[in-house]
């Protein structure tokens, strides 16, 4: 198949992780409760926190928005690996060699902690060992290489520099990390919700957290049922934390999306997990179904709602794979969303220290899987202990993240010109939308976003994010409504993808009046 016919894509992206499994259909939160812990979010870090904290009796129950492990755990591309590109020098040059320290054997440990809970529940899903390898085709990257293979090695892991790489990728150097793994993230966590389930946590779902407050020792959390959750702790685990009134997160997180490619290729994928370490990212692993091998093509990335035309992303991709690969075909692509933090290291452990009961993870920037089976064992120690071995690289409130002040200026500053640039941006006056269009519009003042679908319907939607207030861009490639600021997504109708916003767009303008306008002139 040629380029141009891979790149004319006749369905919409949707993830393999979620097209290979059930779809769950937990209950809806009806009444109000009372536990000892309740953990806001069901992706990985909220199953496995809740699997760690019932084996110590306690009382928990899991609220999550739409359906578990359906968002960003349900779009990841599952690699088990403590190579966070080249973090471990950086780590040690800005904060340590003990925190280097702490942050290796974290990773290292959560790949034994998941072979470990896989083989004590009897749990089948798609665990292979895989060598980790990140390679560069630049002259600069080589000493940051060497540099990392050595602190990397002097911290435990098991690495060292090769000079090729089984592509016709021409390549100046690379390192591998030994012992590594690859897995499928649903097959493991839906059984595993299984079984918490039966063991009494309850999972609550289509049951979204909008507001959390302190009351007589205890957090109340409230959904738009009108139910609430009353519990003594929680673990705020639903990627960027919807809860603004302390530790000011919305300005120590900026959040990327990254584009994924699984294509059937004439050749044999010869093993490994690899990514280079230059712009613009490029990531390859294999993926075995049950109609055969295929191969994650992963990379590019932009802030969420800051991408330009979407589509270009992914067409970037299938260039990339075609130098690699013959590709036969592409039956599956995707798209995923990250939480990056102004140093790199995620957040986990107390939401602030001055909230001794409330608890957080998040921020893992493109390292998800180690990182959220290590927060799980975190928080389980600070919560039985108040004490974790990796407590301090992890801390949120940590001292080191001061040595960030520059991105921290940079990223607030993108945030305040998207929120500036969004009031003021030019708006088409022609106002023609075709079928499976989208764009921001204005009619007589007033702003409205607009999709028509296939059928001819018009949906229309306020475009200010219901977050913090920002204007929302149209994603062709996703069909959604994207924010700029920090990331919330919405889909074509107003419903929410992806927080942090906890209330969807409405539309309480003239609606006749947009419609009749556009399709007069449509």
């Amino acid at each position: 198949m040629d380029v141009k016919e891979l790149k004319q894509f006749k369905n919409l992206p949707a993830s393999y992780w979620l097209l290979s499994t059930n779809k769950t259909n937990y209950p809806t939160l009806d009444k109000n409760t009372n536990v000892d812990i309740a953990i806001i979010g069901g992706g990985i870090v909220g199953i496995l926190c809740a699997y760690q904290l019932q084996k110590e009796g306690f009382n928990i129950a899991i609220l999550e928005s739409g359906n578990i492990l359906e968002s960003t755990t349900g779009h990841t591309t599952a690699k088990l690996t403590s190579q966070h590109s080249l973090i471990y020098d950086k780590i040690k040059s800005q904060m340590g060699n003990e925190l280097a320290q702490q942050y290796a054997t974290a990773n290292e440990t959560a790949i034994t902690e998941l072979q470990k809970i896989m083989k004590e529940n009897n749990i089948d899903c798609d665990y292979s060992n895989q060598s980790a390898f990140i390679y560069t085709q630049e002259d600069s990257y080589v000493k940051k290489l060497e540099k990392e293979v050595k602190t990397a090695s002097s911290l435990g892991i098991k690495a060292h520099l090769i000079d090729e790489i089984p592509f016709s990728i021409p390549i100046k150097s690379a390192m591998v990390f030994e012992n590594q793994a690859q897995f499928h993230p649903r097959k493991f966590l839906l059984s595993l919700a299984e079984k918490i389930s039966n063991k009494g946590v309850q999972i609550f779902e289509r049951s979204r957290a909008i507001e959390l407050e302190e009351e007589n020792n205890k957090y109340v959390i409230n959904t738009p049922q009108g139910k609430k959750i009353i519990a003594e702790k929680v673990i705020i685990a639903s990627h960027y934390p919807f809860y603004n009134k302390k530790a000011m997160y919305y300005s120590r997180i900026y959040v990327q999306r990254s584009y994924i490619l699984a294509i059937k290729a004439k050749e044999k994928y010869p093993g490994g997990m690899y990514i280079n370490a230059e712009d613009p990212p490029r990531s390859l692993r294999s993926l075995p179904t049950e109609n055969g091998e295929l191969i994650l093509v992963v990379g590019e990335n932009h802030k969420t709602g800051q991408g330009k035309d979407t589509s270009k992303y992914y067409e970037s991709l299938v260039d990339f794979a075609n130098e690699v690969f013959t590709v036969e075909s592409i039956p599956y692509r995707w798209s995923t969303q990250d939480c990056m933090t102004l140093d790199g290291l995620p957040y986990v452990g107390h939401f602030d220290s001055e909230t001794p009961n409330l608890y957080i993870a998040t921020g893992f920037g493109k390292w998800g899987m180690t990182n959220s089976i290590a927060s799980s064992m975190i928080l389980r120690d600070l919560i039985i202990n108040n004490e974790s071995p990796w407590k301090d690289v992890y801390n949120p409130s940590r001292k080191t993240i001061a040595s960030s002040t520059k991105n921290f200026i940079v990223q607030n500053a993108n945030v305040a010109s998207q929120l500036i640039d969004g009031k003021l941006s030019n708006l088409p006056e022609k106002i023609d939308i075709h079928p499976g269009e989208g764009k921001v519009i204005e009619v007589d003042g007033e702003r409205a976003g607009a999709f028509r679908d296939e059928d001819g319907k018009l949906h229309l939607v306020n475009t200010t994010c219901t977050h913090m207030g920002c204007e929302l861009n149209w994603n062709s490639a996703e069909r959604s409504w994207d924010c700029p600021c920090h990331g919330s997504r919405f889909t074509y109708k107003g419903e929410i993808i992806q927080g942090p916003a906890v209330k969807p767009l409405s539309f309480d303008r003239d609606v006749n009046t947009f419609k009749k306008l556009i399709d007069e002139d449509f």
